[in-house]
This record gives C-alpha cells, structure tokens and sequence, in this order.
C-alpha cells in the first residue's frame, strides 16, 4: 500500500486489463462462442464505458461489482446505498441497461441483499460461494437467485500462492471440475463458474 502518493505501478498491473486484458479475453470468448458475465466496478465502467459496449454487442451481460473493488462490510448503509446506486447508474449509462446481477468484493454487509432488492432491478446476487446450484432466499416478500460463485475455479490462483503456474494447470484443473459436475449432473443439476481477470 501506497500512502499519499499514487501507486504508479500498481496502477499499471489493473490499466492491463483495459489496455489489452480485455480485448484478448474478448477473443477467446469469440472464438468458441462463449457468453459470458462481467463483473464489472461502476467506477471502472465510468472511464472505459467502450469495455461495457464491446461486451454487450457481443452478448454478454455485464453485471455489478460495486463502485470500486472494496468491501461492503464495515459501510454505513447510507454509503452502500449510495455505492449500489452509482453502480447501477454508471453501468447502464455504459452498457444501455441496468445491471441484474450483483458481487461485492469480498465481504458483504448483513444489509447489502436488502438493499440491492428495495433497489430494484436485481435478480441475482453472487455473493456466495456454498453450493454448486443457484437458490432462492426470501427478502422482504421478494425472492432474489442466489447464484454462487467458485474461488477454486479462478485465474487468481496464478498470484503467488494460489497454486497455479502453467496455464495447462488451470485447464486441467477447470476441465477436472467440469467433468465432475457433468457427471454429478446426470442425477442433480449443476453449474461451473470460471472466473477471468482482465489484469492477469
């Protein structure tokens, strides 16, 4: 952590992401017709609203990590409301409509699902990571789609300590857990999320 200062490197490692992280992702997306769902922070989206565009011509959703990549739960709820509605608005005025879907980075407060439904709009919160099919929770006399989220799953494990370090370690390891969900999936359903980041 930079204090005082901008962190001119740090701030390099994440410009990747717009600069070519997206657009390579973007192409292999392309190239085995793959739709996908951007998390994407509001304020990220305010200055690269052409990220949020390409994405939705290509048909991809383009759904809500927060206005910036920070934790929901130490916020006073008038700051997370007001967080969840630059969100939205940053992110419609980006991709022409409002998000549906909502992650918070990280930890979320007890009050984040309430808010995000007397919001409006949202269906889906992916703020959990304990099941492998999407369920329904019961807020306020409305149902909201709890769509876990896997870590196991995900390219930030090429950080150091995470575990992968070719990329045929992540292949394996995502081809290994589809297979399994596949299988599982004969007598229940199942899902998969793979998590893909611009920076890496």
């Amino acid at each position: 952590r930079v204090d005082g200062e901008r962190d001119l490197c740090m701030e390099s490692h994440y410009e990747y992401g717009t600069r070519r992280g997206w657009q390579r992702i973007r192409e292999a997306l392309a190239a085995h017709g793959v739709r996908a769902t951007l998390n994407a922070c509001g304020r990220a989206l305010a200055v690269s609203p052409w990220l949020a565009a390409e994405a939705v011509a290509d048909g991809h959703e383009v759904s809500a990590h927060g206005w910036r990549w920070e934790r929901h739960v130490h916020m006073a709820e008038a700051a997370e409301c007001r967080a969840i509605c630059r969100t939205v608005a940053a992110i419609a005025a980006a991709a022409g409509t409002p998000p549906v879907g909502w992650h918070t980075r990280s930890a979320t407060s007890t009050r984040t699902r309430r808010l995000l439904i007397e919001h409006g709009g949202f269906l889906y919160d992916s703020n959990a990571y304990n099941d492998d099919c999407p369920y329904m929770v019961a807020l306020g006399g409305r149902d909201l789609v709890v769509l876990p989220y896997a870590f196991d799953t995900n390219d930030m494990r090429f950080q150091p300590g995470g575990g992968f370090v070719h990329g045929d370690d992540f292949v394996r390891y995502c081809a290994a857990a589809f297979e399994r969900l596949y299988a599982e999936g004969s007598s229940a359903p199942r899902m998969l999320s793979i998590g893909l980041h611009c920076r890496l």
